[in-house]
């Protein structure tokens, strides 16, 4: 028995399929093609009684630079003046790797500080135990 089973690609909510095709399937999505954002690919699938099965898959694209912010987070109540930092860096050709702007510099995190005051504040406790010992 000839399996004529096919599957018909939306993008979005376009009325056309970008494509029909008989299972099994492979092919690439070229998402260099697609506005940056959001997306939805729904994929329609019929079985020779003509039954209709549909899978929507979510997906967002990001080809174009990246933006990161440091100072502010998304809904994040704020007041007063806020230090932000701001960096967009895209992925070049990527043939070769451009290291010069491919890294958000980020300040120095409060746990980190935490961390160091309390090694310095113990190793002066214990210099100072250790000196009235030897007293």
């Amino acid at each position: 028995m000839k399996n004529n089973s096919s599957v018909f690609i939306f993008l979005d909510e376009e009325k056309k399929p970008f494509g029909e095709f008989p299972v099994p399937i492979n092919f690439e999505l070229d998402t260099s093609k697609l506005v940056d954002g959001e997306h939805v690919m729904k994929i329609v699938s019929k079985d020779p009684s003509g039954k209709e099965g549909i899978r929507k898959i979510p997906f967002f694209v990001r080809n174009g630079p990246s933006i990161a912010v440091e100072g502010i987070s998304d809904n994040e109540i704020v007041d007063g003046i806020i230090p932000i930092m701001i960096n967009a860096y895209g992925k070049g050709d990527q043939k070769q790797f451009l290291i010069e702007g491919s890294e958000t510099p980020q300040s120095t995190p409060a746990w980190f500080w935490g961390i160091i005051i309390s090694f310095v504040g113990f190793a002066i406790y214990y210099f100072i135990v250790e000196m009235n010992r030897s007293l």
